[in-house]
């Protein structure tokens, strides 16, 4: 797909993905970050803190993200831009519910804003995407939103 207004992207859905959270996955994560917090692998200590089960440290949708959704070369093939001009330029996370250990979570992405800026160096693209995250209930628990810079 070539794309000549980077706009048109705004409303491209991406097939949706679901992916159960694992308690192994939350652990390796909190390690890899170094948060030796308990409540990330112990039961009871995050039962202590309120939770119903191991909940997952705050980026843990990256996790969720990599190894359910799209790949990058895929993803950007869709979008019609090229690897290796692409930059992550932002990243937010909005929790609208808990996340545990058990959840299964299903997930939808779209485009929600594209557009071109053009400066003294140049023009690029600044693509963002939403996902939204549904847990096996149907519940609404999570959206994040990533900002893509598309260097010309």
């Amino acid at each position: 797909m070539i794309v000549s207004n980077v706009k048109d992207l705004i409303g491209l859905e991406f097939k949706p993905y679901t992916m159960p959270v694992e308690k192994g996955k939350i652990k390796e994560l909190a390690l890899a970050i170094g948060d030796d917090n308990p409540i990330y692998y112990d039961l009871e200590a995050a039962k202590k803190e309120g939770y119903d089960g191991i909940p997952i440290p705050p980026t843990f949708l990256q996790v969720i993200d990599l190894w359910g959704g799209m790949g990058s070369v895929e993803k950007m093939e869709k979008l019609g831009l090229k690897l290796a001009r692409v930059l992550h330029g932002q990243q937010s996370y909005e929790y609208l519910g808990d996340i545990v250990a058990g959840d299964v979570l299903s997930v939808t992405s779209k485009v929600v804003d594209a557009e071109t800026k053009t400066g003294s160096s140049g023009s690029m693209d600044l693509v963002t995407s939403e996902n939204q995250y549904r847990n096996q209930r149907g519940e609404l628990v999570a959206i994040t939103r990533n900002t893509i810079v598309h260097r010309h």
